[in-house]
């Protein structure tokens, strides 16, 4: 792992697989750090033929964090992070693979800089713009997330804030329910790897928004995975975003909710990304 500091921030990466080689870029999902694009799922997606790059958001993991409920940079910031990880690297062009909020960052790059972008791949995300109807609202108990009073939470209390952690991802589980020795395991080294666990968990989802990109523009090999049951944004959204871009296809997964594929969806995730990001 490595930090670098890039216009006034720092964000925490790390690469696996040949330096040299083709890169493939992993973005999470709001309020994850690296942590959830496991190491066993990079090497897996590398196959020793990719550089396969994730990185902690700003307020995850090991990057610049700002104050709890005072973030101190917009969407459109953490959108243009990918694009300074890039450069920083001296790496033209990468494949894209990107999750939820990850999955509208990898839109906004694919329209604004396609240039840098080999291939796209979204996961379980929602266009970001462009006219797609209406699509279908989170799950009631994903909705009542939003309006529950949050927990008191003693940040110093590491036990506290790893249940906490877990408690976060129940309402997003899909069918396959939650792994729990798993789940608590990611959660467990998050915690202990973050500068700060109160920022991580409040402030993406109350950053300014960033600006809106239509997905009709992208113009680059799409991949878009999204689960049947995805409680977040139900499986229109993923149809939408793949009758919207040219030439994307779609894949449909059984059993997973909102999350970033795991491990028992991975005898389908895996080869359906060897084929895309091989062909591209």
């Amino acid at each position: 792992m490595e930090i670098l500091e890039l216009d006034g921030i720092e964000l925490a990466i790390e690469r696996r697989g040949p330096e040299g080689a083709p890169a493939l870029l992993l973005i999470a999902g709001g309020a994850q750090s690296m942590d959830w694009w496991t190491p066993e799922f990079c090497d897996l997606l590398g196959g020793g033929e990719l550089q396969v790059i994730r990185y902690d958001h700003r307020d995850t993991g090991q990057s610049t964090t700002s104050k709890p409920g005072q973030p101190d940079y917009t969407g459109d910031d953490l959108a243009a992070d990918p694009l300074r990880i890039l450069d920083a690297l001296g790496i033209e062009k990468a494949h894209l693979i990107g999750m939820s909020m990850g999955g509208g960052i990898a839109q906004s790059i694919a329209v604004n800089a396609p240039e840098r972008v080999r291939s796209l791949t979204l996961i379980e995300t929602s266009p970001t713009g462009g006219d797609h109807g209406e699509l279908p609202p989170p799950s009631p108990e994903v909705a009542a997330t939003w309006e529950e009073p949050e927990p008191e939470i003693d940040w110093a209390d590491e036990n506290a804030v790893i249940n906490y952690r877990v408690d976060a991802e129940r309402p997003y589980t899909g069918p396959l329910g939650l792994d729990e020795a798993r789940v608590r395991a990611l959660a467990t080294l998050e915690v202990r790897r973050s500068r700060n666990m109160a920022s991580s968990m409040a402030n993406h989802f109350i950053a300014e928004p960033g600006n809106s990109v239509d997905p009709a523009e992208i113009r680059v090999p799409t991949l878009v995975l999204h689960s049947a049951d995805d409680p977040m944004f139900p499986l229109p959204h993923g149809e939408a975003l793949a009758r919207a871009i040219p030439g994307a296809r779609l894949v449909r997964l059984e059993g997973m909710g909102h999350e970033i594929p795991p491990p028992a969806v991975w005898d389908v995730v895996v080869p359906e990304l060897h084929k895309h990001l091989g062909r591209t």
